[in-house]
C-alpha cells in the first residue's frame, strides 16, 4: 500500500533529501568518491577567495601596515567593494549551507547548518547595511564582517572535506573485504578453460584457483592440496592447510599449490557478500547512547539560539555598540555548532565494526556492541565450544550375549539416521571394523535423549540412562556408567528389546586453549557457566579441566534458553556462546547471543555478535573491543560537550566582563572546525586494535 515514491516524498516534505539506496556496491563507492570529490573543489575554490580577505584581515590584527592604497580606515567604500567582490563567490560556494539551515528551521529541527546561516547571515547583512550607508554618502565608515564570514564558511567547507576523507578511512575495512574478491574467474569445462565475470559464476561450476590467486567464490576442493590464507576474512594469521573435501571462503588467497573448486555458493549467499552486509548494517545503524545524544543534540541548537539571542540583549542593554553585540552573537553560534557531537557516535562505530570485521568478529548491529561490553556473565555450550567437538568412542562395555562388534553393528543401524556427532562416531567406528550395517525401520530421534529404530526385528534404543531405565539390567552396568562418568566419558546405553546389552562411553576432550581463554575471561571479570546436556559427573570432569566452577547439566535443548532467562532474572547480565542449532534459543534469549565458528545459519541469524572462527580467545577479544569503542564514544562526547561548555561562555563574554579578550568569530569558526576533525581521530585510533 505504501509506494517507494511515498516514503521518498515523506521524507522530502520533513525537510530532507531521499533516493533508492543502490544494490551495485561499485556505483555507490563512485557516487561516495564523486561527493568527496566535490568537497575538495568546494573547499579549495573557497579557500582561492578567502586567502585575499584573511591576509588584509590579519595584517591589521598582527600590526602590520598594509599599503596605504589597501587602507581600509583611509578608502572604506573602495576596500569594502573588495571585500564584498571576495566574499559573494564563498557564499555562493557555500550556498548549501544556507538551504539545509534553512530549511531545517522551517521544519522545525534547527541544526548545525541553521547555526552557521543565522550568525553569517546577521553579520553579511549588518555589514551590507554599513557598506551601502557608505556608499550612499551617509557614512564616513563601516564595521565590516566580510573576512569574518568568509573564513566562517571556508572553514566550514574545509572541516566537512576533511570529515568526508576521515569518515572514508574509517570505511576502508569494509572497502578492504569487498575488495578481496577477484573480478573474474576461471571456469573449466569439457571444452576447457575460459575467464568469467564473477557474476556469472553459477553453483556447481568448476574453477581452477592458482597460487597467488583469490579463491572466487566459495567452494569445495575438488582436487589439489594447497595453503589458503583467510586473515582478512577470519582474522586467523595462519594459513590454512586444504585439501580434497575441504570447503574455501570466496576471497582468501590461495598461497601454494593449484586447486580445483566446486562453487556451492555465489553472489549474495557467499561468506564474503554476508559479512559485507552485516558490516555494512552494523554502521548504518546507531546505539542506544547515540540515540540518546541525538535526542540532546535536538535541544542542544534551540537552547544555543536562545543563548545567542539572550547575551546580545545583555550587552545591548549593558550599552555595548551594535557591532559589539553582532560579534558576540555571530561568535556564540558558530562555536556552539554541534559538528562534533554528530560525529562522536557514528565514527567510532564505524571504525569500530569494520576493525572487528577484520580480526573476524562480526557486529550484527550497533546496540550489540554497546550491550557486550557491560556483560558479566559468559555461557558456554560444551560441546564445540569449550571441547573439540569431535567425540570418539573411549570404551565399549559389554556383559551378556553381545559382542562388541555387535553392539556396535547394532547401534550404528540405528544412528546412520542421525546427524549428532555422537552418532556420527558410532557409525565411523562401525564402519572402521568392517562391521555389516543392517537396514533399520521406523527411526525415531528423541531430542536430547537419543534414537530408536527397528533392526532385524529388534527394537535397539541407543541415549541416555533416562531412556532406557526401564529396560532389564540396568543395574548390571550403574557400577560401570558411574565409572566412566566420572572420568568425564559421555556414556550411551544401547537396550536391544527390554535388554540392556551394553555401554558405549564417548570422550570429547577441551580444546588445548581452551583453560587460557576461560582464565582470560575470568580475569576480565566475567562469570563463566558451562551449559551441556550431559550428566553432572562428565560435566564436572570437563569442567576441572578448564578452570569452570559453575556448571548447569542434564540440560535440554529446549531448556537452554530457561537456563538463560533463569540467569537474567537474578540480574545478571548474560552472553551466551554456541555454535548449533539447538543454541540458537538461547542465543535469541541471551542479552548477547554470540555464535561461534562455523556454526550453523540458524545460530548465526540468532547471535547478535558472529565470530568467523572456532576458539574461545574471540569471546574476550570481542568484549574488549566493545569496550573500546564504547570507551571511544564516551570520550568523544566528553569532548564534544565539553568545548561547548567552555567555548559558549567565552563566547558570550563572560571573559570580556572581568577585563579578558573577547572571541573573534573567525577563531571560533576554526575551533569549531578542529574539533571534529579531532573526533574523528580519536576513532581512526580504533583501527589499531590489537594491531601487531
Amino acid at each position: 500500500r505504501i509506494q517507494l515514491r511515498d516514503l521518498i516524498g515523506a521524507v522530502g516534505d520533513a525537510g530532507y533529501g531521499a533516493r533508492e539506496r543502490s544494490t551495485d556496491e561499485s556505483g555507490r563507492r563512485g557516487r561516495k568518491l564523486a561527493d568527496i570529490e566535490g568537497q575538495r573543489i568546494m573547499a579549495w575554490a573557497a579557500t582561492g577567495f578567502w586567502l585575499p580577505l584573511f591576509a588584509l584581515e590579519m595584517s591589521g590584527m598582527l600590526g602590520i601596515q598594509p599599503p596605504v592604497i589597501l587602507s581600509f580606515e583611509q578608502y572604506p567604500a573602495q576596500i569594502g567593494l573588495l571585500h564584498v567582490a571576495f566574499v559573494l563567490p564563498v557564499l555562493w560556494i557555500g550556498r548549501h549551507i544556507y538551504a539545509d539551515g534553512m530549511r531545517a528551521l522551517w521544519h522545525g529541527g534547527p541544526n548545525m547548518f541553521t547555526l552557521i546561516a543565522l550568525g553569517t547571515s546577521a553579520a553579511f547583512l549588518f555589514s551590507a547595511w554599513g557598506f551601502v550607508q557608505v556608499l550612499w554618502g551617509e557614512a564616513f565608515k563601516f564595521d565590516t564582517y566580510f573576512p569574518a564570514v568568509s573564513t566562517i564558511i571556508t572553514l566550514m567547507l574545509v572541516g566537512r572535506y576533511l570529515e568526508a576523507k576521515s569518515k572514508d578511512r574509517a570505511g576502508e575495512a569494509i572497502r578492504a573485504l569487498m575488495d578481496l574478491q577477484p573480478e573474474t574467474a576461471a571456469l573449466t569445462t569439457d571444452e576447457g578453460e575460459r575467464r568469467i565475470p564473477i557474476a556469472d559464476i553459477a553453483v556447481g561450476n568448476v574453477l581452477r584457483v592458482r597460487p597467488g590467486a583469490a579463491v572466487p567464490t566459495d567452494g569445495e576442493v575438488l582436487s589439489g592440496a594447497s595453503e589458503v590464507d583467510e586473515s582478512m576474512l577470519t582474522g586467523e594469521p595462519m594459513p590454512v592447510a586444504k585439501q580434497q573435501g575441504d570447503q574455501v571462503i570466496g576471497g582468501s588467497i590461495n598461497k601454494y599449490g593449484m586447486i580445483k573448486v566446486r562453487a556451492t555458493r555465489v553472489g549474495r549467499d557467499t561468506v564474503l557478500a554476508k559479512i559485507v552486509k552485516l558490516v555494512d548494517e552494523a554502521q548504518q545503524g546507531q546505539a542506544p547512547v547515540a540515540r540518546l545524544a541525538d535526542r540532546v543534540a535536538g535541544f542542544f541548537v534551540p537552547a544555543v539560539i536562545v543563548i545567542a539571542f539572550a547575551a546580545a540583549g545583555v550587552w545591548l542593554f549593558r550599552g555595548e555598540t551594535s557591532s559589539f553585540v553582532l560579534q558576540v552573537f555571530v561568535t556564540v553560534l558558530i562555536i556552539a555548532c554541534p559538528c562534533s557531537l554528530g560525529l562522536a557516535m557514528p565514527a567510532a562505530i564505524m571504525v569500530g565494526t569494520g576493525r572487528g570485521a577484520q580480526l573476524g568478529i562480526l557486529v550484527r548491529n550497533p546496540e550489540a556492541l554497546e550491550k557486550t561490553h557491560q556483560l558479566d556473565t559468559i555461557v558456554l555450550d560444551k560441546t564445540g565450544t569449550i571441547t573439540k567437538g569431535q567425540p570418539s568412542i573411549r570404551e565399549v562395555v559389554v556383559r551378556g550375549p553381545w559382542t562388541e562388534s555387535e553392539i556396535l553393528s547394532l547401534s550404528a543401524a540405528v544412528e546412520q539416521a542421525s546427524e549428532h556427532a555422537v552418532a556420527q562416531a558410532i557409525v565411523d567406528r562401525a564402519r572402521a571394523t568392517n562391521a555389516q550395517l543392517e537396514v533399520a525401520f521406523d527411526f525415531q530421534a528423541i531430542p536430547g535423549m537419543g534414537a530408536m529404530a527397528i533392526v532385524g526385528g529388534e527394537t535397539i534404543m541407543v541415549g541416555k540412562h533416562a531412556m532406557v531405565r526401564d529396560a532389564d539390567g540396568v543395574g548390571t552396568y550403574s557400577e560401570a556408567a558411574t565409572r566412566l562418568e566420572s572420568l568425564g566419558a559421555t556414556v550411551v546405553w544401547v537396550a536391544v528389546g527390554e535388554q540392556i546389552a551394553g555401554l558405549i562411553a564417548f570422550a570429547d576432550v577441551p580444546r588445548q586453549e581452551s583453560a587460557e581463554d576461560i582464565a582470560r575471561l575470568r580475569q576480565a571479570g566475567l562469570d563463566v557457566v558451562m551449559l551441556t546436556g550431559d550428566n553432572t559427573a562428565a560435566a564436572n570432569a570437563i569442567a576441572r579441566q578448564v578452570g569452570i566452577s559453575e556448571v548447569r547439566a542434564n540440560v535440554l535443548p529446549e531448556d537452554k534458553a530457561a537456563v538463560v532467562e533463569s540467569l537474567r532474572q537474578l540480574g545478571r547480565k548474560v552472553g551466551m556462546v554456541g555454535d548449533g542449532i539447538n543454541d540458537a534459543p538461547a542465543l535469541a534469549n541471551a542479552d548477547v547471543g554470540i555464535a561461534i565458528g562455523g556454526g550453523t545459519d540458524i545460530a548465526l541469524e540468532s547471535a547478535d555478535l558472529v565470530l568467523q572462527n572456532d576458539r574461545l580467545a574471540d569471546v574476550d577479544r570481542s568484549i574488549r573491543l566493545s569496550r573500546a569503542v564504547l570507551r571511544t564514544i564516551k570520550q568523544n562526547l566528553f569532548w564534544a560537550f565539553f568545548y561547548n561548555v567552555i567555548g559558549i561562555p567565552v563566547a558570550a563574554g563572560v571573559l570580556y566582563l572581568f577585563g579578558g579578550p573577547l572571541l573573534n568569530p573567525m577563531l571560533a569558526s576554526a575551533a569549531m572546525a578542529f574539533s571534529s576533525v579531532s573526533v574523528i581521530g580519536n576513532a581512526l585510533r580504533l583501527k589499531r586494535f590489537e594491531r601487531e
